[in-house]
């Protein structure tokens, strides 16, 4: 008799195992393993991914339940397109002279962040957004203040961190991987934007990560997959209206933009279907893409 596996009705009651401290070792077996011999391997409920379409992957859904964090120049929460935040915090020096993450007012001295959240806002309306503030200026900031700020985003467990900056310097790129990877394996997915110009830089080109850029169509739910990477997903960023300081509004053009779009898209997802790993989850998006083809030649449906 074959069953089907059900996202359990209260997905919150335990942790689930990607936010556990990690297993005891068993003595004679590899680091990492598990002696099933001794101990069955636990039952892991997971969403079938069968049949994928839209209405599968997000219908009915709207964000609920799921944690965003924005890494960027921070997020007006007054304005209306965003509708108040979660919390806000901005990289700081600490006492010591090393960088750490304090509250902060949640506000946005550029821009940026805020045009980001709204876009997301946009698409999962239910979603909970958090601000961490590592430029300054709209433009400039450290990368250790990147750095800094997104260790904190993985280590506090977000389901999603959207990503619309990279750096080009080469220095921080393998600290950067590392953190990739280690959301990676925590079930913290990281949405990033490609560059706008035609230059090295990270973290977009991860294979851990979501790598978006642009497309200049309408339509918000319209994404495309990319069969040449290093950016996997199109997305609408071409004069598109976005929230900005002081409960205004413009139109802005740049991948900066199209990476918030997916973020709202798996927010829908995970929303619906909570216990979607990374790998999982960037699948579905792959699946529901608007060129995607199906065995039989059919192509989805808008």
């Amino acid at each position: 008799m074959s069953t089907t596996p059900t996202t359990p009705t209260s997905p919150t009651s335990t942790p689930p195992p990607w936010r556990r401290e990690v297993r005891a070792h068993f003595p004679g077996v590899p680091a990492w393993g598990l002696a099933t011999t001794r101990a069955a391997p636990e039952s892991f409920d997971i969403s079938p991914l069968a049949e994928v379409d839209r209405e599968w992957a997000w219908g009915g859904a709207d964000g609920s339940g799921v944690r965003v964090c924005v890494v960027d120049t921070g997020v007006e929460g007054s304005h209306p397109r965003i509708g108040g935040l979660k919390r806000a915090v901005e990289v700081v020096r600490g006492e010591d002279g090393g960088l750490v993450l304090a509250d902060c007012d949640p506000v946005d001295p550029t821009g940026h962040g805020t045009a980001c959240a709204s876009v997301i806002k946009s698409v999962a309306p239910g979603v909970s957004i958090t601000s961490v503030r590592v430029l300054t200026d709209g433009k400039a900031g450290t990368g250790d203040a990147l750095l800094a700020g997104l260790a904190w985003a993985i280590d506090e467990g977000y389901d999603l961190v959207n990503l619309s900056l990279s750096t080009t310097r080469s220095g921080f790129r393998e600290a950067l991987h590392e953190l990739t990877d280690r959301a990676y394996f925590r079930r913290c997915l990281l949405i990033a934007a490609a560059h706008n110009m035609p230059v090295l830089s990270f973290p977009w080109m991860f294979s851990s990560v979501v790598s978006v850029a642009s497309h200049d169509e309408a339509d918000p739910m319209t994404y495309y997959y990319n069969p040449a990477p290093p950016a996997e997903f199109h997305a609408r960023g071409v004069k598109v209206p976005v929230a900005w300081p002081g409960g205004r509004e413009i139109r802005s053009t740049g991948n900066s933009f199209a990476a918030p779009h997916i973020t709202g898209i798996c927010a829908l997802i995970l929303s619906k279907h909570p216990f979607l790993t990374p790998f999982q989850l960037k699948t579905i998006l792959y699946l529901a893409a608007d060129n995607t083809t199906r065995p039989h030649g059919e192509t989805h449906v808008r």
